[in-house]
């Protein structure tokens, strides 16, 4: 699958611009707030609908501007694709393939693949666990359709479950019939993704130590492991033994929402004591994973984002990345960084056609 043009119009700082893509590796150089993380954050908004970098749909529309509009022209399967993503003020985002509108985002998703790997992924150790949840999500859901649909349906009825105790609450009343029926949805769909998320770990494990291993040379053992409450006992249980903590939170407290990732270095957590550059090789690795097992799943490369990945690397790191690359004859890349030199030096090794577009 390769991307062969974009079109930005009032797109974050562009407003209006058109690129013709090498089929390998395109490269985006120029200085901080030039915008080329805009350009790659166009590309992966044309994968999933959204942005990468800001969530707020509104806010990506270039200042001053009432709208914006995101088009790529793609080649998958021996077929010209064309996507549109648009906004206009005080109306709804429209997603389109090949001029037909999508009816629901959700249908979307998977068409056209993409792994970006970005400083923002710093998130992923840093944050809370619903982070690492919507990267687990996000990976399953490029291969998988029952997946993102379950997953769809299980957040409807959370999210009417905790209607239902904050009413409880609010009318000093309690109707155990009711909440049956929702504890019984959740069992059923929070169970099945239990299930889906438990298998893509028990694969995804592997290939993430095995890139980190590459990575590193083998210095640093790592580790990835999958907590969840459905571990301890079935969500029907769960649901009906915390009834009483629900009702006075508020809020259902147990569940497969509630579930999170350990990301560990030498048997201690990475995010108090992995350095800067284990820290950032480490992401690297749980990025490169996910494109393996997309690529793995739906049988071609995604579209692999690299937004300014090789700062705070040293020389061997990046050299490792770059064996990677050379090696297991990716698809098509598209990269960020400050340095156009450093860019052109290392790009120049890997001796696969290139662009370099200095914004």
């Amino acid at each position: 699958m390769i991307l062969n043009a974009l079109s930005l119009i009032n797109y974050k700082n562009f407003e209006h611009q058109d690129f013709t893509f090498d089929q390998k590796i395109n490269c985006f150089v120029g200085a901080n707030g030039i915008g080329k993380t805009n350009v790659l954050d166009a590309i992966y908004h044309l994968s999933f609908g959204k942005s990468y970098f800001n969530p707020i749909a509104s806010q990506n529309i270039k200042h001053g501007e009432s709208f914006f509009v995101i088009e790529g022209i793609f080649e998958k399967d021996n077929r010209e694709e064309k996507i549109l993503v648009s906004l206009k003020k005080g109306q709804k985002k429209v997603i389109k393939r090949n001029s037909k509108i999508y009816e629901k985002f959700s249908d979307h998703i998977g068409f056209i693949p993409s792994v970006i790997i970005s400083p923002a992924d710093r998130d992923l150790i840093l944050e809370g666990s619903e982070t690492r949840r919507k990267f687990i999500d996000s990976v399953i859901s490029q291969s998988d359709k029952n997946y993102l649909n379950q997953l769809i349906n299980y957040n409807k009825i959370l999210q009417q479950r905790n209607a239902l105790l904050k009413y409880f609450a609010l009318n000093n009343t309690f109707n155990s019939q009711t909440l049956e029926i929702y504890n019984d949805q959740l069992h059923q769909y929070g169970t099945e993704i239990f299930t889906i998320r438990k298998a893509f770990l028990e694969t995804f494990i592997p290939i993430f130590k095995d890139r980190y291993n590459a990575i590193s040379n083998h210095n640093e053992p790592v580790d990835l492991s999958y907590k969840s409450d459905l571990f301890d006992d079935g969500l029907d249980v769960l649901l009906m033994n915390s009834i009483n903590k629900d009702k006075a939170l508020q809020y259902t407290s147990v569940g497969i929402h509630k579930d999170d990732l350990e990301f560990e270095i030498d048997s201690f957590p990475i995010k108090r004591f992995g350095s800067q550059g284990q820290q950032k090789s480490f992401l690297i690795a749980l990025k490169l994973a996910q494109f393996d097992f997309i690529k793995q799943q739906n049988k071609f490369s995604p579209i692999l984002l690299l937004d300014d990945i090789f700062d705070k690397l040293d020389e061997n790191r990046v050299a490792q990345i770059l064996e990677l690359v050379h090696n297991d004859h990716f698809g098509q890349l598209f990269i960020s960084d400050t340095h156009a030199d450093r860019t052109e030096n290392i790009i120049k090794q890997v001796h696969q056609s290139y662009k370099i577009f200095k914004l």
